[in-house]
């Protein structure tokens, strides 16, 4: 009895109920904390989706931005390909024949109709080459991308219009080097007024003066014989060479003329690197398209052996129907005296 009357006493006493307030207080308090954690949880994994929408919608946005981009960069370099820019030089020489005087020239190079070079761009092509009025027609090469579309292009190809004569030499997707592989293309070029220079020089005639045209086979598929087109000149004679690669140039700095002098020829125009095609930081992926003498081959105007060289970008394009900072182009070269 008296151990009850003790239990009663210690419950009722105020130091209990303080205990008792003190663990209600901490269970309520438990309680609170796991409702708030759950409430937590919601919170966060709401938050949680609504940042993985925006990022993953941020980067769908970038990627949607990277591709117009991409897309837009590939439209206007496949743009840049469709009509050649006619750039415009004067030549001028000293001691250039009166009769040569304001002889219109015009050069165009690496056509390579086909696939990514319709017929529809070849007429087109040949409109805009005959409203230059030409005395003068110079075809660098690289008609077609094989043999057999070069024989085609010339086939297909509407008739160019020069006063004086059209004239061609081969590139390295004209020929090969099978005996009697350029049988073909050179009847073809016969019908259509065109005059291939195999190693070989024509004449043309301009009042009591001649211009020479010196043309040599094409270095890396055929068979150039540079020794033997400059044995045919004189150093007073007024001559255009054309070679298709720039790679000719070191056979042509080491020829020499009938009276044996290295200055054989006035202006030397090719072809062949379309300027690159694709150019960043002054590379080109395009290993082919590339010159054993480096990237200052690559296009543009050059001077060796006190004559002037021209190295074109091209009209057409090569692996991909693609160009950047290549744009391609025709010549319409003006002869004039004076330095």
């Amino acid at each position: 009895m008296e151990r009850k009357l003790t239990f009663f006493a210690i419950m009722l006493s105020p130091s209990c109920f303080r205990f008792a307030e003190s663990v209600q207080w901490k269970h309520r308090k438990c309680q609170h904390r796991q409702g708030n954690t759950k409430e937590a949880r919601l919170v966060h994994y709401s938050r949680y989706k609504r940042r993985r929408r925006a990022v993953f919608g941020g980067a769908l946005l970038r990627w949607a931005a990277a591709l117009l981009v991409l897309a837009a960069t590939l439209g206007l370099m496949y743009a840049s390909t469709l009509t050649p820019r006619v750039v415009e030089h004067v030549y001028r020489r000293p001691d250039l024949p009166e009769q040569l005087k304001n002889l219109r020239i015009v050069y165009l190079s690496d056509i390579h109709q086909g696939r990514r070079f319709s017929q529809q761009r070849m007429e087109a092509l040949a409109e805009q080459v005959n409203q230059l009025s030409a005395d003068v027609i110079i075809l660098g090469g690289d008609y077609g991308d094989d043999p057999e579309g070069a024989v085609a292009f010339f086939e297909t190809m509407p008739l160019l219009n020069a006063r004086n004569g059209v004239f061609a030499v081969m590139g390295d997707t004209d020929r090969s080097d099978e005996p009697g592989s350029l049988d073909g293309l050179l009847l073809a070029m016969q019908h259509k007024n065109v005059t291939a220079l195999v190693n070989q020089v024509a004449t043309v005639k301009l009042g009591s003066t001649y211009l020479y045209i010196a043309g040599a086979d094409d270095y890396r598929a055929g068979f150039p014989d540079v020794e033997k087109v400059a044995s045919q000149l004189n150093a007073d004679d007024f001559v255009i060479f054309a070679g298709h690669s720039p790679n000719l140039l070191p056979a042509m700095l080491d020829a020499r003329d009938r009276e044996g002098s290295a200055h054989w020829y006035d202006l030397a125009l090719f072809g062949h690197t379309h300027g690159g095609q694709m150019n960043l930081f002054g590379y080109t992926p395009f290993r082919l398209l590339r010159t054993e003498m480096g990237s200052r081959y690559r296009s543009g105007w050059l001077e060796e052996n006190r004559s002037a060289i021209l190295i074109s970008n091209g009209v057409g394009t090569e692996f991909v129907p693609l160009r950047l900072f290549a744009q391609p182009q025709i010549h319409l070269i003006t002869l004039k005296k004076g330095s």
